[in-house]
């Protein structure tokens, strides 16, 4: 790999790094400005690697974000793992309902999407108050059988293959009727 193009993909790292930490606190580019001191031009510059960022802009960046400019570096050279093997891909279950929730591909720096292979027994019923993140996207796809979500009080009755696209902003409710459980995927944007 000649020099130049380690250069432009390390700028293309840091790009989407400073865009990942930017959406992780839900800040738009304008709120960035005015937090950081920085022209909302040039940090859209830096986000979309179209220029690469001065010392004096990282120190100023990663003041806004509260870490060291050598934190900031250290997280935009981290290698996301292209390919992630099943063996590899976190599961979580909950104990009380039989829940199981697998991280098919995991939040990472850098990346915006997750996408997440999540199975409910029949009879079992999932409430959220409300999301982690304002206005986040949702697509979720029902695999396996039978589906009722809730989203902000509006009831969805899903079947297999149907898909369910949704911000979220309010409460959500996954339920399975009696006679069959639901495996979906749920990608989150």
């Amino acid at each position: 790999m000649e020099v130049g193009s380690i250069e432009t993909d390390l700028d293309s790292r840091i790009a989407a790094h400073l865009k990942g930490l930017r959406i992780a606190r839900n800040w738009s580019l304008d709120e960035l400005a005015n937090r950081s001191g920085i022209s909302r031009a040039t940090l859209s510059r830096l986000e979309n690697a179209e220029t690469s960022a001065t010392a004096s802009t990282l120190g100023k960046l990663a003041a806004t974000y509260g870490i060291t400019i050598s934190r900031l570096l250290h997280l935009a050279e981290r290698q996301v793992d292209a390919y992630l093997p099943r063996s590899r891909q976190p599961v979580w279950k909950d104990p009380s309902n039989g829940f199981e929730r697998r991280l098919v591909s995991p939040p990472a720096d850098g990346l915006s999407g997750e996408v997440v292979e999540a199975r409910l027994p029949a009879g079992r019923r999932i409430a959220y108050d409300g999301p982690a993140k304002q206005g986040h996207e949702h697509h979720l796809v029902l695999i396996e059988g039978r589906l009722f979500l809730t989203v902000e009080g509006i009831r969805h009755d899903l079947g297999p293959g149907d898909c369910l696209r949704y911000r979220l902003y309010g409460p959500t409710a996954f339920e399975t009727p009696p006679e069959s459980g639901a495996r979906y995927f749920l990608f989150l944007v």
